[in-house]
């Protein structure tokens, strides 16, 4: 585990397991790192280099006033590469971490990029318009930021449920993963975390994906409460230049950390490593 330093001085956390090819994960919102532990340690007994960071706001990061958005997520992540002086990365990305991951690539290209890999992500546009009429109504981005600001404890309890479909009939989730979510969200900035929603609601990533030139898996559950797959997942898989998708059957937005599916992702993941 270390810091690095971006170039407006916010340290950024992040943790380094194994020896290999780097794959960095990108953790969604409101959550840090830690989401990622069982397919880093996945990855890294498999032979790889597991990364996986906080983004500013989040977890163990600095948690500074103002760069809640792509642009700046983007140079962040660009910053850790740069700092651990890694090439031929994978970088894999969950919800709004696909969107960090896609504005990197259209801000940094793929120079230093070998594979990518979108968990649920809310590539290209998540808001409802009548250019996407899939996406999420305005009004719910701002029942989100309002729910944060009213109790954002209870808010993020209550969240945890349509985050990992235990709402559904025979749903795999456990309270483990609801107490998981509600933990971590609890690391993030309030500040953070309302302007996050603002970002990941309204940024366009068209022409990001457009730039996408390396082999990319698209992963995502048909119960995505959180993130439609409509909007996203299955638009996103024609911008991209030969990417795949996969669409897990049942599965919820935190698919990567419910028992059953996340296995299945963690052996999905493996394979587009060794492909």
């Amino acid at each position: 585990m270390g810091f690095v330093k971006t170039r407006d001085g916010t340290e950024i956390h992040y943790k380094d397991w194994g020896r290999g090819q780097p794959v960095v994960f990108i953790h969604g919102w409101p959550l840090n790192g830690d989401a990622w532990e069982d397919q880093m340690k996945a990855v890294a007994d498999a032979g790889y280099r597991a990364i996986a960071h906080d983004r500013r706001g989040h977890g163990r990061s600095s948690q500074p006033w103002e760069g809640y958005d792509f642009d700046t997520f983007a140079d962040d992540l660009n910053d850790l590469i740069d700092a651990l002086g890694i090439w031929d990365v994978v970088l894999v990305a969950h919800s709004m971490g696909g969107g960090e991951l896609a504005r990197y690539i259209g801000r940094h290209g793929t120079g230093l990029v070998s594979k990518t890999v979108l968990l649920a992500a809310i590539t290209p546009l998540m808001l409802q318009t009548d250019a996407n009429p899939e996406g999420v109504p305005a009004q719910v981005f701002e029942d989100i930021k309002k729910g944060i600001m009213a109790e954002r404890s209870q808010f993020w309890m209550d969240m945890s449920e349509s985050f990992f479909g235990a709402n559904r009939p025979g749903a795999k989730a456990t309270q483990g993963n609801r107490d998981a979510f509600w933990f971590m969200a609890m690391q993030e900035s309030v500040k953070a975390g309302v302007d996050c929603v603002t970002a990941f609601a309204e940024t366009d990533f068209t022409e990001d994906l457009r730039r996408f030139d390396v082999p990319t898996l698209i992963v995502h559950g048909d119960d995505d409460q959180i993130v439609p797959i409509d909007a996203t997942a299955r638009k996103g898989v024609e911008m991209i230049p030969g990417a795949a998708l996969k669409v897990y059957e049942g599965a919820s937005h935190g698919l990567a950390l419910v028992p059953g599916d996340k296995e299945r992702f963690t052996q999905d993941l493996l394979d587009f490593l060794r492909t």
